[in-house]
């Protein structure tokens, strides 16, 4: 028997979060890939969205657009959705009373960070507001909340009842994540130094992450930084001991962009500690960069063996090893973790969940 799986694609015109708009679409494309015999996979769209993925059927445009969907939703009223199975790449979903046993109608979501309960002072209040009113919706109504590694599928509980209800399923990088041809050009416009490190994190961990670039004597660049935030960090690069000339303080950059930046960097630091699915490490994994990180559960389960995982204090002496003798090994290690990550098997576990509920 046949079944149609809508996929929410609900960043698919007006991107919020870059990571989770190019999830949304990878998963989708990898669901189209893996779809069981018979089996279909639709999508349901804000108004005015055009849906160019390959293989998606069926497209149920809604009559509001994305910021209109996302305050309707927030309060339970998901007009012309209609019943079905629902996956949600994110927490943006229909979250209304059904019944799955009678109508076939099921509900996945997927909670890719804990940032709004672990540290909402480093978001907006109206997204804090959002997503714990989401959560609160889907601990209600969600059949299946999907988080991406175990240690998150436990911290979760701290702050929602889900009892059986909580998934593990993996995120992959971005589909064909390379480094591009024109890498060094790139990092030529980017005003990127001969030799550094990535650092990824909050302030707290970056303290570690500049000691270790001014202990491994190279510069320092810091991605997805805050707006606003360059003075502060260069100030801290400067208390670290790492002269503010040789602390690279930069935004969001786009995906071409990064893998060039990722690429040339001897080492990639990730310093974060909350549960948060680490989008930039996966990155660094697909292109062989030598991977240091501090030690944490979400670590333990997406890094694993493919990269030094440390205590924070230890990040420096982990970096000059990593940046030296410890390099290439490493760089073997990264390459065979990031083989364990794919859309297209993180596809092949959502069909299983869908089948299973």
């Amino acid at each position: 028997m046949g079944a149609q799986l809508r996929v929410v694609l609900d960043q698919i015109a007006s991107v919020v979060d870059a990571d989770q708009a190019r999830a949304a679409r990878d998963l989708t494309t990898g669901l189209v890939s893996t779809a069981p015999k018979d089996c279909t996979v639709d999508a349901i769209a804000p108004s005015g969205a055009d849906v160019d993925i390959e293989g998606v059927v069926e497209v149920r445009k809604l009559p509001l657009g994305r910021r209109e969907l996302a305050a309707s939703w927030q309060i339970g009223l998901a007009p012309g959705v209609g019943a079905g199975l629902i996956h949600a790449p994110s927490l943006m979903a229909p979250l209304v009373k059904h019944d799955r046993l009678h109508d076939n109608h099921q509900i996945a979501v997927t909670v890719w960070d804990l940032n709004a309960w672990e540290a909402p002072q480093t978001l907006p209040k109206s997204i804090v507001a959002w997503q714990r009113g989401m959560l609160r919706r889907a601990v209600k109504h969600a059949d299946a909340v999907i988080l991406p590694t175990h240690a998150m599928a436990e911290r979760i509980a701290d702050f929602a009842k889900l009892g059986d209800r909580v998934r593990v399923i993996a995120g992959a990088p971005p589909s064909g994540f390379a480094a591009p041809i024109d890498a060094v050009g790139r990092r030529r416009s980017l005003s990127m130094p001969d030799r550094y490190i990535v650092l990824s994190g909050s302030q707290d961990g970056l303290e570690h992450g500049f000691r270790a670039a001014a202990a491994a004597d190279v510069d320092a660049v810091v991605m997805d930084a805050v707006d606003g935030t360059e003075p502060q960090l260069a100030d801290l690069a400067a208390a670290a001991g790492l002269p503010e000339r040789r602390a690279h303080v930069r935004g969001v950059l786009p995906a071409e962009d990064r893998a060039a930046v990722l690429a040339g960097a001897s080492a990639f630091v990730a310093t974060n500690t909350l549960a948060a699915w680490p989008w930039r490490a996966m990155e660094a994994l697909t292109l062989r960069v030598p991977v240091i990180a501090v030690d944490s559960g979400v670590h333990r389960d997406s890094i694993a063996e493919g990269g030094h995982l440390v205590r924070l204090d230890e990040i420096p002496d982990a970096v000059v090893e990593a940046t030296r003798r410890g390099a290439e090994r490493l760089s073997v290690l990264a390459g065979d973790r990031a083989k364990a990550f794919s859309w297209a098997g993180s596809a092949e576990k959502v069909w299983s969940l869908h089948a299973d509920l």
